[in-house]
């Protein structure tokens, strides 16, 4: 519990310029959130590079399926970054909430649930469809989800 308040300690510091345009739960959630997404970030672009080299841009092929490199390295870093996600959405940004942990995990699943389906919707049509990079496309997604997230996570994960 140390690095909470430890982390609870630095975010407050710098929210007090902020106070004026934001609630204070608003702010945590945008520099933890803001902070899990650059490490998603970073590890979308360098698992989606890594395996891009491997497969020389052609689709990873298991035994009954086959995957491009883009939902590859989604698949690989969306679970990393969901429970580092839970952490902090529980720990740093709604952490007021007397919701036993439990009914706040199975809740932040179903929410995270959503959010696969989103994450792969928008990639296939943004990076198929559209033609746009990878990386773009990526951090495109992460806006539309991010603003979905916090919603749920306020109004349903998080409230009693």
């Amino acid at each position: 519990m140390k690095l909470q308040f430890f982390l609870l300690r630095i975010i407050d510091f710098f929210y007090t310029p902020f106070r004026r345009f934001c609630p204070r739960q608003v702010f945590r959630y945008g520099v933890s959130g803001g902070a899990n997404m650059l490490l998603d970030w970073f590890l979308y672009f360098v698992i989606y590079h890594i395996l891009y080299i491997a497969t020389s841009g052609d689709v990873i092929s298991l035994h009954f399926i086959a995957i491009t490199p883009h939902i590859a390295a989604f698949l690989i870093v969306f679970p990393i970054t969901t429970l580092t996600g839970f952490w902090l959405a529980r720990n740093i940004s709604f952490n007021e909430s007397l919701l036993r942990g439990r009914t706040q995990l199975v809740r932040y699943v179903s929410v995270v649930l959503a959010n696969i389906l989103i994450n792969y919707a928008c990639l296939k049509f943004f990076i198929e469809f559209c033609h746009f990079f990878p990386t773009p496309s990526k951090m495109l997604t992460t806006v539309i989800t991010v603003v979905f997230s916090f919603f749920m996570q306020k109004f349903f994960t998080f409230k009693a």
